[in-house]
């Protein structure tokens, strides 16, 4: 039925006391409590005291004024720079002083950019031009507003051939404000403080500029113009409000302090033209999951050899626990397929962790890696979401690429090219998390930060890289060792340098595929708990719909998803029972089953009528010494479908 998706329960309950369960949760707890550790001493900065003391508001306090009550902002980039020390500062960055965030502002998505001024009063560090220029980015692909909270005392110096040279120097910041504007994309600014040099850029470009009474904008402070140009002279009688609202106007509303401020910003937002959430969801109420979202804490295993059940993680992050898989029965190293979440529809790709059979029948092979077939699937699947509008979520868990002569003569290069080719020119919101495992050329195929989503989220659990820390320290020490990988020498002196230096290997490829040191690098743009990432799915989802106009949206009958499940059905691995076959009753599998006979033909009564392409290879048993899958008597439920039958042919 093409106007309508036919939605399955996805999930069931957890089990009680399972003690895997149990194991996953206490790893899960100790790591996410070294994050929240990490994420206060960023909060708290340098300290409020000496801001407070000139009777100005934190950065926190202020967002915490300006989005809507009862809502949390969601930072991206909260650890950048984390435990990295400067020249010229006794202290740490935390943050790269600069708070980025979507937020929730008169029911709207925003993303509030605020210099925090509890951190060398704002000043900008290495990386945090980078940072900024991120969370432009991430509001010019959604086209949601901009809100500036400036006040920033310009470059910190010691530093600045770190932030103000190079293509993502300081200035590239300023050309982000014009390719917003040029997007229509409206951008506010509230100057609450210092504005000093190129930091003035960056309010004067936005639609609305409002400054209070202790602010200023100046090309050169009060210090510099003293010593140019011997001239004693405020900041505020250089650049305050008197002079760029009342004679410059470069500014445009003068406000009394920091409250009032927050407060015609956010009258501005409600001047904006409305949310098309609701019109949107097409009648749908957003509802919550069937399963309690926290229940994925427990689900994840932390050793990343384990394998868990993605489709209970899918079932924890869609409305109702509801799921309409597409191409179901192909590539099932993978699963793609439509789901609701706030009553918006969003596709989402994942991959499938548990052993899943070959498609010839040679047994089975190891989740988590992409095969052609899944790799073809996933191709189709984002090509389909971007050509009708569909944003998409990718949940990484993959160890790579398939390897091999197999792969090779399949020509797997061929077919993950066509993937990244996919994932480099949507034109749909794309969205990245990685769940564990972010390995090798899979986790660039899948949407993986080259290639740009607009977001991207690590876990505790998360290890980008291209090889373990073992594999390297092995393939490092390669022509120490014999077959087996044990070092040959018996040399006790030789031998404990090997292993010393193999430790150190395997140890630094470890440090380095942290998810913290991940966020640090700006490698990925925000380390979550597990049991936020419904909120962030909320969150992708009614960002994603909010503007109007920008962008391809189909309504769903016409999506062209329904015409590729019409041709890909009847061709998948295996049988696949008739339409026709009877509803109501179970049918016995009988020894007379028309493999591969005439659909016109009527079936004998009792008998399942199955239908199989004449080509290619067909195997009856998972191995030789296996039974088979289906074998007279057994009984099938009338329109399921069946994996293999025995089929005799030459």
């Amino acid at each position: 039925m093409i106007v309508k998706l036919h939605l399955d329960l996805l999930g069931t309950p957890l089990p009680a006391g399972d003690p895997a369960f149990a194991e996953a949760r206490a790893h899960l707890a100790e790591r996410e409590a070294a994050l929240l550790e990490k994420r206060r001493v960023v909060a708290e900065g340098w300290g409020a005291e000496r801001v407070h003391r000139k009777g100005k508001l934190t950065t926190w306090e202020r967002i915490e004024r300006l989005v809507d009550p009862g809502t949390r902002p969601m930072p991206v980039g909260t650890l950048v720079n984390w435990g990295r020390r400067f020249a010229g500062s006794r202290r740490l960055a935390p943050g790269a002083g600069v708070v980025t965030a979507f937020c929730r502002v008169q029911q709207r998505w925003v993303m509030v950019i605020a210099n925090d001024n509890t951190v060398a009063s704002g000043a900008w560090w290495p990386l945090t031009p980078e940072k900024i220029e991120r969370a432009q980015q991430m509001a010019l692909n959604l086209r949601i507003p901009v809100i500036y909270l400036v006040d920033c005392s310009g470059l910190f110096l010691p530093e600045q051939s770190r932030s103000f040279p190079g293509r993502t120097g300081a200035g590239h910041i300023f050309k982000k404000n014009a390719e917003l504007a040029d997007a229509g994309v409206p951008q506010i600014a509230g100057v609450f403080g210092d504005c000093i040099a190129g930091g003035g850029y960056m309010p004067i470009i936005s639609d609305r500029v409002y400054m209070t009474e202790r602010a200023y904008m100046v090309i050169a402070g009060a210090a510099l113009i003293k010593g140019a140009k011997s001239q004693h002279l405020t900041s505020l009688d250089i650049g305050g409000p008197e002079v760029h609202v009342h004679q410059s106007a470069c500014a445009d509303v003068r406000v009394p302090d920091d409250e009032v401020c927050l407060a015609r910003i956010r009258d501005e937002v409600g001047r904006l033209p409305g949310t098309g959430v609701d019109f949107y969801r097409h009648g749908v109420r957003p509802e919550p999951p069937l399963y309690d979202p926290a229940g994925i804490e427990g689900l994840l295993p932390v050793d990343h050899r384990e394998v868990y059940d993605i489709r209970q993680v899918l079932a924890r992050l869609v409305d109702g626990s509801l799921f309409h898989e597409v191409f179901a029965d192909l590539g099932r190293e993978v699963i793609t397929g439509l789901a609701r979440v706030s009553g918006l529809w969003m596709g989402f790709a994942a991959n499938v962790l548990e052993p899943q059979p070959h498609p010839d029948g040679r047994g089975q092979r190891p989740g988590g890696i992409l095969y052609r077939e899944g790799i073809a699937r996933l191709a189709a699947f984002s090509r389909a979401c971007s050509d009708d509008g569909i944003p998409l979520v990718w949940l990484q868990d993959v160890a790579g690429f398939d390897i091999g002569v197999e792969a090779e003569a399949q020509g797997l290069l061929g077919y993950g090219s066509s993937l990244i080719y996919a994932n480099s020119a949507h034109r749909n919101p794309v969205f990245t998390v990685l769940l564990r495992k972010a390995s090798g050329a899979g986790y660039y195929a899948m949407a993986g930060l080259p290639y740009e989503p607009v977001v991207q989220l690590s876990t505790v659990h998360t290890r980008q890289s291209v090889m373990e820390g073992r594999t390297l320290a092995i393939a490092t020490y390669n022509s120490k060792l014999d077959d087996e990988f044990r070092i040959a020498t018996r040399d006790p002196e030789e031998r404990r340098e090997i292993e010393e230096g193999m430790a150190k290997v395997a140890a630094r490829i470890e440090a380095d595929m942290d998810p913290v040191q991940a966020a640090a690098r700006m490698d990925t743009d925000e380390v979550v708990r597990l049991g936020e990432l419904r909120d962030w799915m909320v969150a992708f989802a009614e960002m994603s719909w909010q503007a109007t106009g920008y962008r391809r949206t189909k309504n769903p009958r016409i999506w062209s998803i329904h015409d590729l499940e019409v041709l890909t059905r009847g061709r998948r691995g295996g049988g696949e029972l008739a339409d026709g076959s009877g509803a109501g009753t179970p049918d016995a599998a009988d020894p007379g089953a028309a493999v591969g006979a005439d659909p016109a033909v009527a079936p004998e009564p009792g008998a399942v009528s199955v239908e199989a392409p004449m080509e290619g290879s067909y195997y009856w048993r998972p191995a030789p010494d296996q039974p088979p899958f289906v074998t007279v008597g057994d009984v099938v439920e009338a329109g399921g479908r069946i994996g293999l039958i025995e089929v005799m042919k030459t």
